[in-house]
């Protein structure tokens, strides 16, 4: 049931039996030279349709901006920010809990959320209610480690694959990932990570200068496949409705 389609009485006839509502936060942000910007926006609002076809629980309308600004330099990358996307959520979560939500459940499509994710989940929780913060990705790595990837690499381009394959530029497939060390002992393993003699330390910078490309991980694109995709968001959508229905059993924290 989607919170855009229903009318006020039908939406106060929901609540007055209902206080679970699904909310999907997605960004818009460089996904390696293959993949669409909107990688993150477009499989959380993918898992919503198929869940939505088993599940009768309350769809608020995504948030499609996230924040990611070591990406925000890359053209076409729209980036809000912690602070901004914290409050969105926050007055998002607040309008819903006027209404009646005490059970939030948060369809997470990108690690740069969950900062903000998680400070609104507190603040819930200061008003008698709870959240969950559901990040996709990581839930289909737990179910199949064999799906297990890194950004942009093959798990997230299968899953663009597994919606619609238009949304992946094949000629790009074999683009390589190629970090920039800091020095020859500082070698660059990810975004925002580099190794020294074994231990991995956080060294955040901009990815412009770390990569031309934008994917990582050990996961390369090019082994992709859209059979992949199709499995791992329908077995990550029916997890989610079986999560949704054991959240509605728990008990609410009591107002502070």
């Amino acid at each position: 049931m989607r919170l855009t389609d229903i009318t006020w009485p039908q939406a106060e006839r929901y609540f007055a039996e209902h206080d679970t509502v699904l909310l999907a936060v997605g960004s818009i942000e460089n996904h390696g030279r293959h993949l669409a910007l909107g990688s993150d926006t477009l499989a959380p609002n993918r898992l919503l349709e198929l869940i939505e076809e088993k599940s009768g629980v309350l769809i608020a309308p995504t948030i499609p901006y996230g924040a990611t600004e070591y990406f925000a330099d890359t053209p076409g990358t729209i980036d809000l920010g912690n602070q901004l996307l914290y409050e969105v959520l926050a007055r998002v979560c607040d309008q819903l809990h006027r209404h009646g939500a005490r059970r939030f459940v948060i369809l997470n499509g990108h690690g740069g959320n969950v900062k903000a994710i998680e400070r609104v989940g507190w603040d819930l929780q200061r008003k008698g209610a709870i959240l969950a913060d559901l990040n996709w990705w990581l839930m289909a790595w737990d179910i199949n480690p064999a799906w297990k990837g890194g950004h942009g690499g093959a798990q997230e381009t299968s899953g663009l694959m597994g919606i619609d394959e238009a949304l992946v530029d094949e000629s790009q497939l074999e683009a390589p990932w190629e970090p920039r060390d800091l020095t020859p002992e500082l070698k660059a393993t990810g975004l925002s990570t580099v190794e020294f003699r074994g231990v991995t330390i956080n060294v955040p910078r901009l990815s412009e200068n770390v990569t031309d490309n934008g994917w990582n991980g050990p996961d390369h694109p090019r082994n992709a496949t859209r059979e992949w995709g199709v499995a791992m968001l329908q077995g990550t959508a029916d997890l989610i409705v079986d999560f949704i229905v054991e959240f509605g059993k728990v008990e609410l924290p009591s107002l502070r």
